[in-house]
């Protein structure tokens, strides 16, 4: 099985990584596949176990984490887990595709450190901690709790962009895009 390519994106929830990874997925010229996480959380709204996320119960999560099936896994918020299993990787590997993540920062730079050679990390940052709340908001699908949980986590996540090997600013969707483009483009090329 040939080896792709890795591109992680990773930011604060709210940076817009999200629709970042999407677009790139639909530029076909790029041959990327999206990398679906697994989760011990719930269903939100629309989403579609094996297309959005894996939803895995609390213990089958924690026996694929004794049974080392994930390439990374994290413990985001109290009880909620995310990871990428192997098999995702091998998965895409196997269709001859790059693999493209909307990881959290923690993930994201486990990757990197796994795999330095094939991975590209990029970081999504929001043009500031009020715009992010502001965006945040707007999706109106979760408590003020858990916004104000995401917006202080969000602080710490900042901090580890310069970890990362590329920054892009999302202050403008279609610059971010373009940006985002130029980036994976140049990269699965090299």
């Amino acid at each position: 099985m040939k080896k792709g390519k890795l591109i992680v994106f990773s930011a604060p929830s709210g940076s817009g990584k999200t629709t970042i990874v999407r677009h790139l997925l639909a530029q076909s010229e790029l041959n990327l596949e999206f990398s679906i996480s697994a989760t011990s959380r719930e269903k939100r709204g629309n989403e579609q176990d094996g297309k959005d996320y894996y939803f895995l119960s609390f213990d089958a999560f924690k026996k694929k984490i004794k049974n080392d099936e994930f390439l990374e896994w994290e413990e985001v918020y109290r009880d909620n887990f995310y990871g990428t299993l192997k098999t995702e990787v091998e998965r895409i590997w196997a269709q001859g595709k790059h693999v493209i993540f909307d990881i959290d920062v923690s993930g994201g730079l486990r990757i990197k450190r796994k795999f330095p050679k094939e991975t590209m990390a990029i970081f999504v940052k929001p043009p500031s901690i009020d715009a992010l709340k502001i965006r945040l908001k707007k999706r109106q699908t979760e408590s003020a709790d858990k916004i104000n949980m995401r917006i202080a986590k969000a602080s710490a996540e900042l901090a580890t962009a310069p970890l990362f090997d590329h920054i892009i600013v999302n202050d403008t969707l279609e610059h971010a895009l373009e940006e985002a483009f130029t980036l994976v483009s140049n990269y699965i090329k090299a």
